[in-house]
Formats: C-alpha cells, structure tokens, sequence
C-alpha cells in the first residue's frame, strides 16, 4: 500500500465519520474533503506511471454530468410541486382515505412506488405527507401508520430507474466514466418490479402492525392565536408603570407587538411608562390574553373594533388567521440556522407559536426557541393569514402540514407535465442523454414561466452539491491510487472459501450497511469502483456488480439519518429511532433475499 493510498483511505474513513455526527453539517465535511485532497495532493504530488494525478482534478466533480443532471431533475421535481400538476391524484387519494382507508391505502402505496421511479423521492413525500396527514387525523388515527410504509413505498419505487434517486445517476455516471456499459433507463426496472410484488403487502399489511402506538406532534391541538387589542383603564394595574414590568405579568404565549398613544405608535422601550387609554397590541392565546387584561387592569377589544369591549356578544375574533404546522425540509432556509438568525417571524408575517424537535422534545414557546438550531425533520407550528402560509411553502422552503391547507393549482400544471414527460421520453428512447434532455427541461420551464430563477434557485440543496463533488473527488482519490483495486482483492480474499453466488448479496448488504449511517451518494461513489475492480479481477460481467452497489445503497430502511425523506416522515409522525429498526429491518431482510435471487436471473456474473 502506497503512502498515497493509506492517506485516501485514512480520509474517507473519517469523512464517513463525521457524515455519521449530525452536529457537523455535511456541507463543512465535503468542502473539507476537497480541500484536504487538493492540499495533500498538492504539497505530496502522486505520480503513477510516470503521469502525476492534477489537483486541480478534485475540482472536476462540479461540472460532472451526474451533478448537472440531479440538479436539473431536482428543478423539474420543484416544478410539479409548485404548480399542483400532482394535486388532483393526492386529492383523490385522500379523499379515498377517509371512505375506504385500507383499500386506498394500497392505492397510495402502488402510486408513491410507481411515481418515484421518475420522479425524485422528496418530492412525492412532500406532496403525500400532507394527504395522509388530514386523513388520519380526520378519521381519528395516528399518522404513524401511514408515514412510515408511504416513505417505504418511495424508496422501493426509486430503485427502477436510473433517475429515481440521485444515488442511482451517480452510480450509472460513475460506472460509465469506468468504462462500464452506460444502463437504460428502464433496464433494471424488471428486476425492481418484481421485488416491489414482495415488499407492497409487507407496508400495506404487516409494517402497520408493527409499529407501536406514537402521538404525532400534529396531534397536539395547540390552541390558536389571537390578536387583540388592550386598552389601559385609569384604574389599572399597568398604568405609570414602564412597559417592562408590565411585561412581566404576560403569559407564555404572549407577544406584545406594539404600543399606540393618541394615535401614534412608540417605541416599545423597556423604561416605557404606560398610562391611562394607552393600546396594547397583543398576540396570545385566548386564555392569557384574557388573564394579561387582568392582570394589568385593561379593556380588551377586536383589531378594528375598539368601540366594542369583548364579551358574550362580541366574542374575541380571529380573521383571516389559521394554524398551521410546517416541516423543516433539508432545502429550507431554516435547515442549520436560527428563527431570529433570518427574522423569520417579521420576514414571513407569520407568528411562530412553537416548535417540536426532530429529537423528540415537546412544542416549546418561541421565546425558548428563538436562538435554537433547527435541522430538516423539525416541525414548527405558526399562525398566519392563507398568503402568508402560502409564502412559506414557495419561499421558504417548508413543508406545510396544515390540515385544510390547499395547494395552489395552477394553469401551469398540464405543461409541467408535459415537459417531464418529454425530459423522460427523449432520454428513454436514446434521443439524447439524460443531462441534456434535464437541463433542456429546466430551460422550457423558466421560458413558460412554470418556475422562475429564484425558485429554480431555491430547489437546488448546496448539501446535495458539495456532497457530489465531495464524493466523486473520494472516488477519484481512491481510483487513481489504487485503492480500489486494494480494497477489491480483500473483498474477494474474505469471499473466496464461499460460492461465487454470494458475491452480489455480501456486496449489497455491505452497502445497505454503509448507507444507513452515512450518505448513500458517499458510499456509492466509493463502492462502484469497488466493484468495477471486483468484476475486473474475477474476470466477470461488472453489471450485476454495479447493479448490486446502486440497490444495496437505496436500502435506507433502519435509521432515520439514511435518507432525507425518513427524516421528513420522522417529525411528522412522532417516530423513534427505534421504530425504524423495527419497521425497516424486515423489509431490509425481503428486499436483500428478493434483489439476491432476481439480480443474477436478469443480469448473471
């Protein structure tokens, strides 16, 4: 082993390391994988027959067909949601749901199965979630029993094509640079057919039972949010006192916006003395504004109705303001930052009224939850008018949740469509690549003004970017210093003793393993050069190799942390880590015995 060689080696292991610590955001190791094979290569230059690896090589992965192609499919996928082209089947779904559920689940599962494999993953959650969602809580269920097998279904389903994960353009890419025979679009699908025969009835019959009684934080039925205006009395307990003791005497929920006197707004100053018919205006629950009022001896009215004390006859109102819960997704502004770091409440005019952590922990104040780090998977609960709510949705980045939120349709929708369809059939029929037919989708979509460059912008994850480049330059490392070749004659001196049949299942459950704790697009770019060599010194076909490597890597089932999309479903379900073992580990078990016997009938060594 070269010295080289050890370097690459020694780095991948700790980049997979921290891929693994949450707490380290993956954009910081993957730019510090490039940057440290950029350094290392260049202070220590490598020669291998006579010819020195380029630093500057490293760099290559940004321009890399896979990544241009995921990106654009990416933009393709933001479309179809912006535009409601998949509304009217999840309505009809949902619809289903309610008056039929066991039958219509079915229904959804073969539909999230079918649409991932040309569609990408996150996708068709972020459409479905939302669905399953309000049927469960309308017929009086847990969303934990639909969540989990729907998310399932999506991966299952995304195994098909070579567009229906990221995972699986980068392993096709990948193996193509390697010489390998470029895969069809629909090549593998057969085989992926045929396994999904297995793995549907386990969601739709057995997974349900497995998965133990969960409380989704959607269940919490938060009190709403109002806004309301107090008038100080003489007599009351908040006159000439300054705004910041008065402040004392507020509840949890809260949030004095602004103080009028004599028509005039003031600056909310904690040494702000309050006097006789100055207004408050206040956002609470019903029941602390009504002990705030109290307490400081005010008069409570509607916005816009002063004239009118609140009582039985004028009970408190709430125009034009909902509930709504919002998921943290991985492209949100929100993923690795702060609500006050982006002013979200004031930048969104919507009232954050609490958050539930990925982790687990209870729907806290805002107060307490200002300065806290979100991550994809948090939910937060906030109020605001249906445009505002809106907003979040196409701005923000967000998952909404909200039971009778409505997905905007628009008259985009059939051509969204149909640009898809022309992206997939153009490359299916070898018309042109996939690249290009992608990126010329994303040209038709801004020119028909489905999307616009800041939403194309915003569909784009820099995780997903730096990741790629990342990998693709480990890959390389590896390759060119012979690693690959190393690591490939120990794979077949640990499987030699054993018949060459179970070089494909060992290969797989190797990466199933890999994937589940780090990024699958980093265990891939590793694994098919892997393999490539694997099939080169057994003197085989490197298909099924390959092959092998591109589904053992989408089988994301045991931890939450193997896919964005089981993250998603994780906050919104109110699942453990546990439950993915419990509900993952079967299907991981079916799927590897069904791939292990069907991928060497279509693809033989």
């Amino acid at each position: 082993m070269e010295p080289h060689t050890l370097g690459v080696l020694v780095l991948i292991v700790i980049a997979f390391g921290l891929f693994s610590v949450s707490r380290v955001p993956l954009e910081t190791t993957s730019l510090g994988v490039i940057a440290a094979l950029v350094i290392g290569f260049s202070a220590f230059p490598y020669y291998r027959d006579d010819v020195r690896l380029q630093p500057q090589e490293f760099f290559y992965g940004f321009g890399h067909e896979a990544l241009v192609t995921i990106c654009a499919l990416m933009v393709l996928g933001r479309s179809l949601a912006l535009t409601g082209a998949l509304e009217p089947v999840a309505r009809l779904l949902g619809r289903a749901l309610v008056a039929k559920p066991r039958l219509a689940m079915l229904g959804v599962l073969i539909f999230c199965a079918a649409s991932s494999g040309v569609l990408n993953d996150t996708p068709i959650v972020v459409i479905m979630l939302p669905v399953l969602v309000s049927a469960a809580l309308r017929s009086g269920t847990s969303p934990a029993t639909t969540l989990m097998p729907m998310n399932y279904a999506v991966l299952v389903g995304g195994m098909g094509t070579t567009i229906g994960t990221s995972t699986n353009l980068l392993v096709v890419s990948i193996a193509a640079d390697l010489g390998v025979r470029r895969f069809g679009m629909f090549e593998f699908l057969p085989v992926t057919a045929i396994a999904a025969v297995f793995a549907i009835p386990y969601l739709w019959l057995v997974l349900p039972r497995l998965l133990p009684e969960r409380t989704s934080p959607l269940q919490g039925g938060e009190p709403p949010i109002f806004f309301a205006v107090l008038r100080l009395l003489e007599a009351g307990d908040g006159v000439d006192k300054p705004l910041a003791e008065v402040a004392k005497k507020r509840g949890k929920t809260v949030r004095i916006e602004r103080v009028v006197r004599n028509e005039l707004e003031l600056t909310r100053l904690p040494t702000l003395n309050l006097v006789a018919d100055d207004r408050l205006f206040v956002r609470a629950n019903a029941q602390d504004l009504r002990e705030f009022a109290h307490a400081i001896g005010a008069s409570m009215h509607n916005v816009g109705d002063l004239a009118n004390e609140i009582g039985d006859d004028n009970p408190l109102a709430q125009p034009d303001q909902r509930l709504a819960e919002v998921v943290v997704t991985e492209r949100s502004l929100l993923d690795g930052r702060t609500l006050r770091a982006i002013n979200f409440a004031d930048r969104y005019d919507v009232l954050v009224i609490g958050v539930h952590r990925m982790s687990g922990a209870p729907l806290a104040p805002i107060d307490d939850v200002a300065d806290v780090t979100l991550r994809a998977g948090d939910v937060l609960l906030v109020q605001g008018g249906d445009e505002q709510i809106g907003r979040l949705r196409a701005s923000a980045g967000l998952l909404v949740l909200a039971t009778h939120y409505e997905i905007l349709r628009t008259a985009k929708a059939p051509l969204a469509l149909a640009i898809l369809a022309g992206v997939i059939a153009s490359a299916a029929l070898g018309i042109v690549p996939i690249y290009a037919s992608a990126l010329a989708g994303v040209v038709l979509l801004v020119l028909t003004r489905c999307v616009d460059w800041d939403e194309a912008a915003g569909a784009l994850s820099t995780k997903v970017i730096l990741l790629v480049a990342a990998s693709l330059a480990l890959g390389t490392a590896l390759t060119r210093t012979g690693g690959t070749d190393l690591l490939a004659a120990e794979f077949i001196v640990l499987t030699q003793s054993l018949d060459r049949d179970w070089v494909l299942p060992l290969l797989m459950l190797l990466m199933a393993m890999l994937t589940n704790f780090v990024s699958n697009n980093a265990a891939v770019a590793i694994g098919t050069p892997i393999a490539v060599s694997i099939g080169q010194q057994l003197g085989v076909a490197p298909e099924p190799l390959v092959l092998a490597v591109l589904f053992g890597a989408n089988f994301s089932y045991l931890t939450p942390m193997a896919y964005q999309t089981n993250l998603l479903v994780m906050a919104a379900g109110g699942y453990r880590f546990l439950d993915f073992v419990r509900g993952g580990a079967p299907l991981l078990v079916l799927m590897l015995v069904a791939y292990s016997w069907l991928l060497p009938r279509f693809f033989p060594l």
